[in-house]
C-alpha cells in the first residue's frame, strides 16, 4: 500500500500524474490519499499529518510525502525504512517525525537513473522521482537497491525534544480547529506527572493533566495526550491557542510542577 501527502491541493494534475506513474510501474498499488491540503510549503504541518496518519496503516505500508520546497535545488531525495515500513521524500524532515515515531533502521538516498522517469523535471520530483521509488518498493524492490545508506538527515527541531532536569523542551506542532496547542512531545517523554506548569514565549499556565477534556470545568485548562499521542494543552469547550497566544512553531517548556 502507497499512501500520498502532498501541498499540491485538488485544482491541478499533479496528484493525478503521480498516481498515474506509480500504476504504471505496479499496476497492482493500492494507493491511499491521506491529504493534497497541507498548506503551501508547510513543511511542519505535513510532517505532524503524517506522523498521525501513519501508525493506523499495515505494517510495510509505504508513506509518500511530498513538501519541497526547495525541489530541483541540492537537497537529497531519501527512503527512510522503518520497523512500521517505508516513508519516502524530500531531505527536508518532512518524514522525519513519522520515522522517529516509528524506529529509524536504514535511510538511503535515491540516485538510481533507471529509479526515475527518462526525463527528471527540475520542478516536479514528485512525480519523476518519489513516486517511481515507491511504486518500485511496494512492487517488492528492497531499500537498500535504492541507493547509498545516509546517516546525517535534515532533522529539525519540531523532531526534537530536549530535557533538563524535570524540563522538557519542545516545540507546537499544530493547533487545530478547535484551537488545542499539539505539542511536539509524546506521552513517552511527559511521563505520568499528575500537575505541569506550560511556558508558552507570552504566557504561563499551571494545570492537571487529565485523560479526557471533560474531568475539568467548561472554559478550564487541561494538558492530557491526543489521539495522536502528543502533549495537548486545551481549554475544555474553548480555544486554548488564542488564550494563550500561541502559535505553530512557537518553543514551548513543559515542567514538572
Amino acid at each position: 500500500m502507497i499512501t500520498l501527502t502532498t501541498d499540491f491541493g485538488y485544482q491541478d494534475p499533479y496528484v493525478a500524474e503521480m498516481k498515474g506513474v506509480i500504476f504504471t510501474i505496479n499496476p497492482e498499488a493500492k494507493v491511499v490519499d491521506v491529504t493534497h491540503g497541507v498548506r503551501k510549503f508547510d513543511i511542519r504541518m505535513a510532517a505532524f499529518i503524517l506522523a498521525s496518519a501513519a501508525p493506523y496503516f499495515p505494517k510495510g505500508t509505504i508513506h509518500l510525502a511530498i513538501v519541497d520546497p526547495e525541489v530541483g535545488t541540492e537537497r537529497r531525495s531519501i527512503v527512510v525504512e522503518s520497523n512500521a515500513g517505508f516513508l519516502v521524500g524530500p531531505d527536508n524532515g518532512v518524514l522525519m517525525l513519522a520515522g522517529q515515531n516509528q524506529g529509524i533502521e536504514h535511510i538511503y538516498q535515491i540516485v538510481k537513473p533507471q529509479l526515475m522517469l527518462s526525463k527528471v523535471s527540475s520542478t516536479f520530483h514528485g512525480r519523476d522521482v518519489f513516486a517511481p521509488a515507491a511504486a518500485y518498493l511496494d512492487k517488492g524492490m528492497t531499500a537498500q537497491e535504492i541507493g547509498p545508506e545516509l546517516t546525517d538527515p535534515v532533522t529539525p527541531t519540531y523532531a526534537k525534544v530536549k530535557r533538563t532536569g524535570k524540563t522538557l523542551s519542545g516545540e507546537i506542532l499544530h493547533i487545530d480547529g478547535f484551537g488545542n496547542i499539539i505539542t511536539n512531545i509524546t506521552r513517552k517523554e511527559v511521563g505520568t506527572q499528575r500537575t505541569l506548569k506550560i511556558n508558552f514565549p507570552k504566557a504561563t499556565l499551571q494545570t492537571v493533566f487529565v485523560q479526557t477534556y471533560a474531568e475539568v470545568k467548561p472554559k478550564a485548562p487541561l494538558v492530557l495526550i491526543g489521539s495522536h499521542g502528543f502533549l495537548e494543552i486545551a481549554l475544555n469547550q474553548g480555544n486554548a491557542a488564542e488564550k494563550f497566544c500561541a502559535k505553530t512553531g512557537d518553543s514551548i517548556e513543559v515542567e514538572s510542577a
